[in-house]
């Protein structure tokens, strides 16, 4: 059975939520983080994603690629992509449209599809999943921004795929906040909805949701988000402010060396987060470029200073969020805010201030989303029982199908389908009088509500099996249409219906029960065939995702093979230090002199071998020399347990002899405590029968008297 668990895909960091122990639980990663950054970096022999990436970043920052939310799905001429290169230092090129990142990956330059990089994560979170729980983790929702669109959603579903995991729903992260919101909250009420505000600033998005709450209901009333608003763009004005600094202070350009750049970047961070409960802090970082060690400090109100800009724009998403719901910032009751970036006071006191009220934290600000995300994902469990709770979404963009002409039929070629502000999960029925078979495609709306750079094109699907009655010129096609709960557009179903005529019954409640039923005539209409559906959609093709599951399959073999082999040799070299030492020690008396001068120039050439020519090994030559090793190391380690085992064996031997005597001891006292006390009993009865005979005499001698 799979474990339902929900993953919030951050742009920095992960967080994983599963369905367990009749709550949500948040898993620890390989070094007990609840929170594992999102990266992957490539190495000489093996790939080192998460915690182990991280570490090696700063060593190899032209090989390290994060920010991977932010490029997936993303089309290359987008004025997006223009943005996102500042914040990478793995180096990306362009092919037909699609973002490519080049590295130096096993001695070669390779590319990798943001998709294949996401999937990468994917399975390394997932593998995390399996550790920790032992359980077995197949299904995932998967909380994405809310402003990705269907492009992006479809390759956020794929690399799900790629990682062998089946995506039971890609849903909106702040919905995902808010739907833990809903479940969790105690206190909603039954009839009246309650309306709050989820606001979401996290490393790259600031993101708000207006929605409608009662008990066990969540309806999204409206959203709105800026793309270019998070922690980073803090970090990023920090790094910048010292870069200009240190360029007459110190006379050296960070902004030339991508290392430098990296560590001040890093520093800047935790200054960031340092002023959030300080009004000053130091800043200082050794050998930051040219052995130049550079500090100075920053206070609160400076920092308000340089992102200034960003503040001046907070009031924006909360005003379009408002207007899709109708709303205004006073008929708000409640502000949930949840995401790291809102730590920083400034933003909070901004925030404040547009709505007009104070803020609620309630939520865990890292963790809500996953903790939705994974609620969520045990709804769509066959096996897991979880509390009713039903919500809705909303289109952030409307989407029309569009179909063919027909030449004997009166209609339309296009119609809008899913508006915006539109709730999904939704289905639509629309008819159609064909002729032949034909084609029907989805596409937005309105190309300039769109991202710049988002294409139009959804969907194309082609209907084939249409057979028009004799006599006819078209026939009724019935089209059901789809904006599932993951918001994909689709064709669920089309068929084709006819009239026919039936007799059927009239109810009439006054007749008698013995009389005959009465019939009518109708015309009806009825399904008359199902049409056949092929599909071309944003997906991945079959063939290709196939391709990206057998290369991951390949790099996840090979990663554990390096890995495995890395253990093998950190055994070997630990048991050549052991037994050199235990040798000289704990087995000097266990060891004939032969043995020790074998075993010693076996050890020193071992020790040899794995500094020159084994250092960089095969895990079985690795095995082959322990076990060289072990052959006589072991003998000698039995004879040393043999005569540890002879010792503890005599120490229980006395510890029980001790035992023995100690009971043998106490089962005689008690037995002499018995005597004595039947000795005593003896003569306290004899006394007892001597006192009875003496009051007999004195009876008898009364009556005597009498």
């Amino acid at each position: 059975m799979s474990v339902p668990f929900g993953v919030d895909l951050g742009n920095n960091n992960t967080v994983i939520g599963v369905a367990r122990n009749r709550g949500i639980d948040i898993l620890v990663n390989e070094v007990s983080n609840r929170q594992t950054p999102s990266i992957v970096g490539f190495g000489a022999k093996s790939r080192a994603i998460g915690e182990s990436g991280k570490t090696q970043q700063n060593s190899n920052l032209k090989n390290t690629v994060e920010h991977l939310v932010r490029i997936l799905g993303l089309p290359a001429d987008s004025p997006d992509y223009e943005i996102e290169k500042k914040y990478f230092t793995s180096p990306l090129i362009e092919k037909d449209n699609e973002i490519l990142s080049e590295v130096n990956f096993q001695g070669k330059k390779t590319t990798f599809t943001p998709i294949q990089l996401v999937a990468m994560y994917l399975n390394k979170i997932k593998n995390t999943a399996i550790k920790e729980t032992k359980g077995k983790f197949t299904d995932i929702c998967l909380a994405v921004p809310v402003w990705f669109t269907e492009k992006q959603r479809s390759a956020a579903s794929d690399a799900c795929k790629v990682a062998g995991l089946n995506p039971v729903r890609i849903v909106n992260d702040i919905t995902a906040a808010a739907v833990g919101y809903g479940v969790f909250k105690t206190d909603l009420p039954e009839d009246e909805a309650k309306k709050v505000a989820i606001v979401d600033i996290g490393h790259s998005t600031y993101s708000v949701l207006i929605a409608a709450f009662k008990k066990g209901e969540l309806k999204v009333l409206g959203s709105a988000s800026d793309k270019h608003f998070g922690g980073r763009d803090f970090d990023y004005a920090i790094t910048k402010h010292f870069a200009e600094e240190f360029k007459s202070k110190y006379k050296i350009d960070i902004t030339q060396n991508a290392k430098a750049w990296s560590r001040v970047y890093t520093a800047a961070e935790r200054l960031k987060k340092v002023l959030s409960a300080n009004t000053t802090a130091p800043f200082n970082v050794e050998s930051v470029m040219n052995d130049v060690d550079v500090s100075s400090s920053l206070t609160r109100e400076e920092l308000e200073t340089l992102v200034q800009p960003l503040l001046d724009r907070a009031h924006t998403p909360v005003e379009r969020a408002l207007a899709m719901a109708g709303l205004k910032a006073e008929d708000v009751d409640t502000v949930e805010v949840v995401g790291g970036c809102t730590r920083v006071p400034a933003l909070k006191a901004t925030l404040s201030e547009v709505f007009g009220k104070p803020l609620s934290f309630t939520l865990n600000q890292d963790e809500a989303i996953a903790r939705g995300a994974a609620f969520i994902c045990a709804m769509h469990s066959p096996t897991l029982r979880v509390r009713p709770f039903k919500f809705e979404d909303v289109n952030p963009y409307s989407v029309s199908y569009y179909w063919d002409k027909d030449p004997a039929a009166e209609d339309d070629d296009h119609l809008e389908v899913f508006p915006v502000g539109g709730s999904f999960p939704s289905t639509k029925v629309i008819t159609l009088y064909r002729s032949q078979d034909f084609n029907i495609e989805a596409r937005y709306t309105d190309k300039n509500a769109l991202p710049a750079g988002t294409q139009e094109f959804i969907g194309r699907w082609s209907i084939k099996g249409v057979v028009v009655n004799e006599g006819e010129d078209t026939i009724q096609t019935k089209i059901k249409l789809r904006n599932d709960p993951s918001g994909f557009h689709i064709v669920e179903s089309a068929y084709t219906v006819e009239k026919k005529t039936i007799q059927e019954p009239i109810e009439d409640p006054e007749a008698d029960e013995d009389a005959e039923p009465q019939y009518k005539t109708v015309e009806k209409l009825v399904k008359k065939n199902d049409l056949e559906i092929n599909g071309q959609t944003l997906h991945l093709p079959d063939e290709l995702l196939n391709s990206y599951l057998e290369t991951e399959a390949a790099l996840e073999v090979q990663d554990k093979l390096v890995a495995d082999t890395e253990e093998r040799k950190n055994a070997l070299e630990e048991y050549i230090y052991e037994l050199r030492g235990k040798l000289e020690d704990q087995y000097k008396e266990f060891a004939s002199e032969q043995e020790k001068t074998k075993l010693s120039a076996m050890l020193e050439k071992a020790e040899e071998w794995l500094y020159d020519e084994g250092y960089d090994s095969t895990k079985a030559k690795y095995i082959a020399k322990y076990e060289e090793l072990a052959s006589i190391g072991n003998v000698i380690r039995g004879r040393y347990l043999a005569k540890e085992e002879e010792k503890k064996q005599a120490i229980r031997e006395k510890e029980e002899s001790k035992k023995a005597s100690a009971i043998a001891e106490k089962m005689a006292a008690e037995r002499a405590s018995r005597e004595a006390a039947g000795s005593t009993n003896e003569q306290a009865q004899k006394d007892e029968e001597n006192t009875k005979d003496a009051d007999g005499d004195v009876s008898m001698n009364q009556d005597e008297l009498d």
